[in-house]
């Protein structure tokens, strides 16, 4: 499936990772903040594979700050382990986004960015995050007005 097919049907991107020895802990696994960074990484990656970047946002005025936070933590990523943080836009409101990721441990063969249908390899971790769209001023901003282009952007990845 071609890129453009795969977007169209809102599915997930994945971002290999490898894990640095930073980024663990006494306990010889990752510090769980580390997954929040992860998250975000994701949808950095997730935003940037539908041809934009958070920088063009800001740049017209547009902020995505977190509003809402959610992690489920199954089995530990260890140094060493190269993880795939999945990302999956799932709701969309003109004034808020939720994403869906996954950070899975890939596989021998490792892992490329890139839509995925499912993530793939040992999940993880799981969660959700929603942001709001925000003016600079830090007052909300309903996208749909603001940024016409970018609403039907995202409309099209989640239908």
């Amino acid at each position: 499936m071609s890129d453009s097919e795969m977007n169209t049907q809102a599915a997930w991107y994945g971002f290999p990772l490898r894990v640095r020895y930073q980024e663990t802990d006494r306990m010889d696994v990752v510090f769980h903040g580390n997954y929040v960074t992860w998250f975000e990484v994701g949808r950095t990656e997730w935003i940037r594979a539908q041809g934009l970047t958070y920088r063009e946002l800001e740049a017209r005025g547009l902020l995505l700050p977190v509003v809402d936070l959610h992690l489920h933590f199954m089995r530990p990523a260890v140094y060493d382990d190269t993880v795939v943080v999945f990302t999956k836009l799932i709701q969309r409101t003109p004034l808020r986004l939720t994403f869906a990721s996954s950070i899975c441990r890939a596989g021998e063969e490792g892992a490329e960015a890139g839509w995925y249908v499912e993530p793939e390899g040992e999940r993880l971790v799981e969660g959700e995050t929603t942001l709001a769209w925000l003016n600079a001023n830090w007052r909300p901003a309903r996208i749909e007005r603001e940024a016409p282009d970018v609403w039907e952007l995202l409309k099209q990845a989640c239908p």
